[in-house]
């Protein structure tokens, strides 16, 4: 049998870059922002300071520490037994984050091989049945089913599907195994 694949992205899939951004902030200012403040802002308008994201993803070891998105190892493992996974990350824009990005895959899930990885600049490459990203660009560009997987960024969005956590991308994808089943 041969099965589906996945393309899931990292920076505000796979990792909480949100929260990422947020403590990068207050380490730096000692200012602290509210999730809630942020919801809706574009990803490079969400500090006051209008050169912190920019700053923060050009920063050695900002990538490498990125926390694990809530539920993201559990279901993605529990997703290889059906589905075959590939994660994508268009690191090509930050090129120091290249090595960054392997060891942080290598520590949070060592389960995905180094086969199944994709360093890239435009996801338009990619050709797997599901994409599951943050951006607009990166589904807009992607030729199978494209799911937003929901952030602060793209709240105000609605021409995907919309995952709004690990918990929900489990609940589609075994719903998409149930349909497979009885088509």
């Amino acid at each position: 049998m041969i099965k589906k694949t996945i393309s899931i992205d990292m920076d505000g899939v796979l990792a909480d870059i949100q929260r990422h951004y947020l403590s990068h902030y207050f380490e730096e200012t000692g200012i602290r922002i509210n999730e809630n403040d942020i919801v809706g802002l574009k990803e490079a308008d969400c500090l006051p300071d209008q050169t912190a994201v920019l700053r923060y993803l050009h920063t050695p070891g900002f990538f490498r520490s990125i926390p694990v998105a809530q539920d993201a190892q559990d279901v993605v493992k529990e997703l290889q037994n059906y589905y075959e996974i590939f994660v994508v990350s268009a690191a090509m824009e930050f090129p120091n984050s290249l090595l960054e990005k392997r060891e942080w895959l290598q520590e949070y899930f060592p389960f995905i091989s180094w086969k199944n990885i994709v360093f890239c600049g435009n996801k338009g490459i990619i050709d797997t049945d599901f994409l599951i990203d943050d951006h607009l660009k990166n589904l807009d560009s992607f030729s199978g089913k494209g799911l937003m997987f929901n952030t602060f960024h793209n709240v105000n969005e609605h021409r995907f599907e919309r995952l709004k956590n690990w918990t929900d991308a489990h609940r589609f994808f075994v719903a998409d195994l149930q349909n497979k089943r009885f088509n």
